[in-house]
Order: C-alpha cells, then sequence, then structure tokens
C-alpha cells in the first residue's frame, strides 16, 4: 500500500516511488486498486486538485518485486520518458538475493527470452529461437551471507521477466521465486528482486537525475543493506 512516505523524489514533472512487495504499478482487468491510482487520489487531495489528475506510467516492475518505479506528471515529460525508454537512455539497476552464488563475481549474460503469454512465463535460451528476444544484462557480486548471495543487476534491454529468467539459466534462482525454480517461497508472496536505482537525464530540467531506492524492511535485506 502505497504512502507519501514511499515517495523518493518529486517536482512538477516527475514522481519516484519505492514500491512494496505485493503492490501493482497499473490497474490491471481485474480492477485491483493499483499504486497509479493510490497516487492520483494523494495528488488530487494534497494539492487540492479540481479535475482528474494526470499520471503517466513510465515503466513497470512486477508485483512480486519492489523497489522504484518513475511516474510522469505531465505529458510532456511523459512523451520524453517514453523515447528515452525506446533509445536506452534511463539507466536500471537491479538488487537480487539469489540461492546460489553466481560461477563468476561478475561478467555480461546474453540469452535470447521466449514469452508464453498463456503461462505468463518467459525462458531464456542459449541461441536464437523464433519470436526470441535478444535480453542483456550485466551482473556484480556484492556480497554473502551463510545461504544466499547478493547479486547486483545492469539491465541493458527491457525484456518480459528478464533478470527472472537469466538468473535462473545459469543455476541462480531469485529467493522466493518458485516460478524460476526457487526452493520455497517468502513469507510476504514477493521474490528477492529490487529495482535498486534509476538514472536518467531530466526530461525537462535536463540535469542528472540519480535515484536510490532503500531496500525492504527485513533482516536479510538490512543485512545486505548494511555491507
Amino acid at each position: 500500500m502505497f504512502t507519501i512516505k514511499d515517495i523518493l523524489y518529486e517536482d512538477n514533472h516527475l514522481l519516484i516511488v519505492n514500491k512494496h512487495v505485493g503492490d501493482l504499478v497499473q490497474s490491471d482487468p481485474d480492477g485491483t486498486e493499483s499504486i497509479e491510482d493510490q497516487i492520483k487520489a494523494m495528488i488530487k487531495i494534497r494539492d487540492h486538485k479540481p479535475g482528474a489528475v494526470f499520471l503517466g506510467v513510465v515503466h513497470r516492475i512486477d508485483r512480486p518485486v519492489s523497489g522504484a518505479v518513475v511516474f510522469a506528471k505531465t505529458s510532456k515529460a511523459l512523451t520524453r520518458l517514453n523515447e528515452m525508454i525506446r533509445n536506452g537512455e534511463i539507466h536500471k539497476t537491479y538488487w537480487a538475493i539469489v540461492e546460489a552464488r553466481p560461477a563468476q563475481e561478475e561478467g555480461s549474460l546474453t540469452h535470447y527470452i521466449v514469452r508464453d503469454g498463456r503461462t505468463n512465463r518467459s525462458r531464456a535460451y542459449d541461441k536464437p529461437k523464433p519470436d526470441g528476444k535478444l535480453a542483456q544484462l550485466n551482473y556484480q557480486m556484492l556480497g554473502c551471507s551463510t545461504r544466499y548471495t547478493l547479486v547486483e543487476v545492469e539491465l541493458l534491454t527491457g525484456r518480459h521477466l528478464q533478470i527472472r529468467a537469466q538468473l535462473s539459466k545459469i543455476g541462480c534462482p531469485i529467493k522466493g521465486d518458485l516460478k524460476y525454480g526457487a526452493k520455497r517461497s517468502n513469507p510476504d508472496g514477493g521474490i528477492s528482486l529490487h529495482s535498486r536505482r534509476v538514472e536518467f537525464l531530466h526530461p525537462v530540467r535536463k540535469e542528472q537525475v540519480s535515484i536510490t531506492a532503500p531496500a525492504p524492511k527485513d533482516n536479510l535485506w538490512e543485512f545486505f543493506e548494511s555491507m
């Protein structure tokens, strides 16, 4: 559930929030209330808006994922941010707690992602496949606990469930991600994947924006964040 405390950055054109596990970024067909709806309601009351509130979703992260999400408060900002997304000019960094240590402490992964719309699942393949889309990321191991490893991921392409599929492909499923091979679920029903940082040139002010989202409040995340 979104609260004002979840706002990481706001100006006349942008709003960046720290999404909780389980929250929807944008409403789906079943009518479940989303962060988008909650932010619009908050702005309408806080800013005494008489009419409809404009809020554009710049990008989404999956419901079981936490972390930074960017919204546009003006149509000018949304148009420019959408173009920046297409051009790869919005840089996104994720933290993932994985169940196995990668064979190499850092590296790049290149796979071909095939999406199955029927099961809402993506599979990563080493070689090109019909309907497969190129998926690339860089990763770096940041630390280890007794059973888990923290990996930082720089996303180079934005494919469906890309990080989850690619890390699973190399034998490092994300903690809690039963769909991709995790041994057990997380207590909150989410997965240990966090949108840690977003960086881009402000679409209107032309100033650099770099926002870091604090990790969720649980013992394992706090252990890794304090390292």
